[in-house]
């Protein structure tokens, strides 16, 4: 296995940890260990983890870190190959085979090829991290036809060959774990489950993100939506809607709103579902008095 010990000058977890924090990505030792051993190795990085914890963002502040160009490659149920990989053109080939007449022509040139997500990651693998976000949507078929790529980082395209990587292209997964993930693919990552941050970082995260928002605000916020995922929610609110919820709350504040009756108008920031607002109606007022006391 060939160890790249130095990425862009990064050559510590220590090292990457910092260079996150300056795109404002607050990364704790286990994410930023996982993360430098995925680059120094070569492999994928896997992150697992609820939804809203920074799973995704993760992937774009390593792009930012590295100064490559981020290509998500956002997965559902149904995604095949061609999503994933590439496509013909078939109008543009059709419409040239008309164009040509009697003379001969190539219609499987590099004009008609739709380049997708993988095969662009294939082709500038030193300009590029591939994000194949939220795996666990996709069926096993497709996770299944992930594994070649993952371990050989190339594709056939039966008309053109094979193309290769020229070297290991960065390449992040994330899973909300709706469902287990094959071994097989675990195998071929280093693997991380990211939780919800500490209260003391998750008011760090929110002062660095919304720069506008005070302190205690900030800490207001980290209280209430600590409560609000003990409970029983459809969509408990991520880190990023304790951000908006900030920024929300300190806006209706300078317009004259008192606290905390901004946090209980701007809620619909940081709940965005009825059952969740109807559930916990009853008790919000007494949730942002102890969060805001």
């Amino acid at each position: 296995m060939a160890v790249r010990g130095n990425i862009v000058g990064i050559d510590s977890p220590e090292a990457l940890e910092k260079a996150l924090r300056a795109a404002y990505y607050l990364a704790d030792e286990g994410l930023a260990t996982s993360a430098y051993l995925g680059l120094a190795l070569g492999k994928p990085l896997l992150l697992e983890g609820a939804p809203g914890v920074g799973k995704t963002e993760a992937a774009k502040a390593i792009a930012a870190v590295l100064g490559r160009r981020l290509i998500r490659l956002q997965c559902y149920e149904g995604i095949d190959a061609s999503a994933a990989l590439y496509e013909w053109n078939y109008p543009r080939q059709m419409l040239a085979i008309r164009q040509a007449g009697d003379e001969s022509i190539d219609i499987y040139g590099e004009t008609f090829l739709i380049e997708r997500p993988m095969l662009a990651a294939l082709r500038a693998p030193d300009s590029t991290v591939l994000l194949i976000d939220e795996i666990d949507r996709a069926d096993q078929e497709f996770e299944a036809f992930l594994l070649e790529f993952l371990s050989d980082f190339q594709i056939s395209i039966p008309e053109r060959g094979t193309v290769r990587a020229v070297e290991r292209p960065v390449v992040v997964l994330t899973s909300n774990r709706t469902r287990d993930l094959h071994e097989a693919l675990r195998r071929r990552c280093v693997y991380h489950w990211i939780d919800y941050p500490t209260a003391e970082r998750e008011a760090r995260i929110i002062m660095m993100r919304a720069s506008s928002v005070a302190e205690a605000t900030a800490r207001a916020v980290v209280a209430a939506v600590g409560r609000l995922r003990r409970e029983p929610l459809s969509k408990a609110p991520g880190i990023a809607e304790a951000v908006d919820w900030a920024e929300a709350a300190t806006l209706l504040h300078k317009g004259g709103a008192r606290w905390p009756d901004a946090f209980k108008r701007s809620i619909g920031v940081a709940l965005k579902d009825e059952e969740d607002l109807h559930f916990i109606s009853p008790r919000l007022d007494a949730m942002l008095a102890e969060a805001t006391a």
